[in-house]
């Protein structure tokens, strides 16, 4: 399962966002979770690097895979737009595969 767990701020201002393990939906190459999931992280930090020009802090384990960690997140406007879009699809991907995705916010 990818456990995908958002740190937001009293006002839900993302600050952090942390994902970790596997979604194990499909043989590895076809798990379509796993691409969705791993298709909209990297999206959004791309457009937080390359679009509003500002650089999280961003941590990955490439050779275990399965661990994600972003933090040192920018609190204006614009990236606050891209956050909540990415939480947007990561919640709606949870609706429908829920048994391979967990999402918990913090405070």
């Amino acid at each position: 399962m990818i456990r995908v767990s958002f740190t937001v701020t009293l006002d839900q201002k993302i600050t952090s966002f942390k994902m970790v393990g596997h979604a194990d939906s499909g043989p590895m190459g076809q798990d379509i979770v796993c691409a969705a999931v791993s298709a909209l992280a990297i999206t959004t930090v791309n457009g937080l690097e390359r679009v509003v020009k500002k650089e999280p802090t961003v941590t990955q384990d490439v050779s275990n895979g399965g661990h994600l960690e972003v933090t040192y997140i920018d609190q204006g406007h614009d990236a606050q737009i891209i956050l909540q879009t990415f939480l947007t699809g990561i919640l709606d991907i949870q609706e429908q595969y829920g048994e391979f995705l967990e999402v918990k916010m913090f405070n």
